[in-house]
């Protein structure tokens, strides 16, 4: 851990230990995990397939129940939060962009992007409004009402990433979100996540395997054997 930091942590785990199955059968893929993400920076989360990236994002996401430790999202032990008042946290915190899209085939770019709002109960104009600015600010203002079919792959990216932005989240997280792209296409979606998904008072964190885009990072965390083995800035061109 990177104990000459100022910003405050949005996220500080503490001993994380994730086990699945029970017996002869029980695999553990978290082994003691201790990480900050800290207000205002983008984290890449790096490492070999299985080694525990994936589990990781689910717990701190507080999807997934932890065996042993202590995770604080914003202040709150989000480990303690009863099952339902966690899913409310969630909602109201956090934006998920995943590597598959997740977009709903029948809904226009608008309605999936005002999917979240309107899971929080917003009414459905103000939702769709909220939605339609989101998307202009991705790009993709001209292709509201076009159905995920119609898009290419890098515009039901910017869909994907303005529904996780929609509710302003504090905290983003992002698993492979470049992997289904190409390499100017991911590039792309890198810068955006850099304007739009960067800010002062919001948290990145992205799973990767693409070293293409591991310049756009502040610091990154090393994951190997489900355990973090290193953490390091990122220097940038024009940074010593």
């Amino acid at each position: 851990m990177d104990e000459t930091r100022t910003q405050p942590a949005a996220v500080r785990a503490r001993g994380i230990v994730k086990s699945f199955g029970s017996g002869d059968t029980q695999v553990t893929v978290l082994r003691g995990i201790d990480l900050d993400i800290y207000q205002g920076e983008m984290l890449l989360l790096v490492g070999e397939s299985g080694g525990g990236k994936t589990t990781l994002l689910s717990a701190l996401a507080g999807i997934l129940d932890i065996d042993e430790g202590h995770i604080d999202v914003l202040g709150i032990p989000l480990n303690d939060l009863p099952a339902g008042k966690r899913t409310t946290f969630r909602g109201q915190t956090m934006g998920f962009v995943y590597q598959q899209f997740n977009l709903l085939p029948a809904l226009t770019a608008a309605e999936n992007v005002a999917v979240p709002l309107l899971i929080q109960k917003t009414g459905r104009h103000e939702a769709l409004q909220h939605a339609r600015a989101m998307l202009d600010r991705v790009g993709l203002g001209d292709r509201t009402e076009f159905l995920p079919k119609n898009l290419s792959g890098g515009q039901q990216q910017r869909v994907a990433i303005a529904r996780a932005l929609v509710n302003e989240p504090r905290l983003l997280i992002c698993d492979e979100p470049t992997a289904a792209l190409d390499g100017h296409t991911g590039q792309k979606i890198m810068e955006l996540l850099r304007e739009v998904g960067r800010s002062p008072d919001r948290s990145v964190i992205i799973v990767t395997h693409d070293s293409r885009i591991f310049h756009f990072g502040d610091r990154m965390a090393h994951l190997t054997d489900g355990r973090i083995v290193s953490i390091e800035p990122i220097a940038r061109e024009g940074t010593a």
